[in-house]
């Protein structure tokens, strides 16, 4: 079992920057590949960016290419999100999900997920 809690949600205004954070617990974090999604009200959960256990390879939705990146610390069991430029609509609640399989964008596949962490943006 994996426990995953995020951290690093706030208000901020567009054009700002956040960082999430991700800690996992339980097993060994290198082991397994990351993401981040986000689900904003009234609409569908959606991808925003994957990682796989080593760093070497990442993906990221179009909508966010360019202005989020992701990246880990596995000495510290932790994931994160650096979110730049800020936009209105990147306001959701924003979950880190964690597999042994690099899942990519699916996040019905990965087998952990945590409980969110809200990312609220003002124009």
């Amino acid at each position: 079992q994996v426990q995953l809690v995020e951290s690093g949600g706030g208000l901020v205004q567009a054009g700002g920057s956040l960082r999430l954070s991700c800690v996992a617990s339980g097993r060994t974090f290198s082991m397994y590949h990351m993401a981040w999604f986000r689900q904003a009200p009234g609409k569908e959960r959606e991808f925003a960016a994957a990682i796989s256990w080593s760093g070497g390879r990442t993906s990221y939705a179009d909508s966010v290419k360019g202005r989020f990146t992701i990246s880990r610390d596995n000495a510290k069991n932790t994931g994160y999100l650096q979110m730049n430029s800020l936009k209105p609509e990147d306001t959701a609640v924003y979950y880190c999900a964690a597999d042994t399989h690099y899942r990519g964008s699916n996040y019905r596949e990965y087998d952990y997920l945590g409980q969110g962490t809200q990312v609220t943006v003002s124009s």
